[in-house]
């Protein structure tokens, strides 16, 4: 038996030129937000492009609500994923990064596909109580996922996925003396969902981590 891989730069490189090609406008999505200094961090990683993409494919998925959409890469992932029939429903509170998103959107021609709503998360959420989706994505604010999570459920077709980013929180996570409010807040936040008897889940390495839940 190998021993766990310590995943460098280098390592996830050649994963991804393994894997699954972008689409150009990914790519240009992703040059974009490189371009921004610090904040291109709020980006998922292409490993979690291809992986969205397959257990899109694979669930035979077709109605998602995405939470947190930054400048459209998540979203344009999912998008390209489904069916021609296929629905997203986007939510941001940033007017200028939405516009950004939409651009992307048009130009990949996915942009009858997504719908894209600009408020606080929340009051969104309030207002989508009678819809049903077969996925929601979640990657917004990290002190409100708990109650993402917990509306997400509400809005979740049975043996539907919610998958969450940023779980594992740059490692900072496993580090019980690390008190930092949103390390903690997201440490609660999977010994919460860990606990949660109404979901399958999994925590998977890639990005900065997401935890994939089966609602039962």
């Amino acid at each position: 038996m190998g021993a766990n891989l310590q995943i460098t730069e280098k390592l996830k490189n050649y994963i991804n030129n393994f894997g699954l090609k972008l689409n150009p406008i990914q790519q240009e999505i992703i040059d974009y937000n490189n371009s921004l200094g610090e904040i291109k961090r709020m980006q998922i990683d292409p490993s979690q492009c291809y992986f969205l993409h397959l257990i899109i494919k694979i669930s035979n998925i077709k109605n998602v609500l995405e939470i947190g959409t930054f400048t459209g890469l998540s979203a344009l992932s999912i998008s390209l994923a489904l069916p021609a029939d296929g629905k997203l429903i986007a939510l941001d509170k940033n007017e200028e990064t939405n516009r950004v998103a939409n651009s992307f959107f048009k130009k990949a021609n996915q942009d009858h596909k997504i719908k894209t709503i600009i408020k606080p998360a929340l009051e969104s959420l309030d207002e989508l109580k009678n819809s049903k989706f077969d996925m929601v994505f979640i990657d917004a604010d990290k002190m409100n996922y708990k109650e993402y999570y917990e509306r997400s459920l509400k809005l979740i077709n049975k043996n539907g996925l919610i998958i969450i980013d940023n779980v594992l929180w740059h490692g900072e996570v496993a580090d019980e003396e690390n008190l930092d409010k949103y390390t903690v807040n997201i440490r609660e936040f999977n010994e919460h969902v860990s606990k949660d008897k109404r979901v399958e889940q999994i925590i998977i390495p890639l990005g900065d981590g997401m935890t994939v839940c089966r609602v039962l």
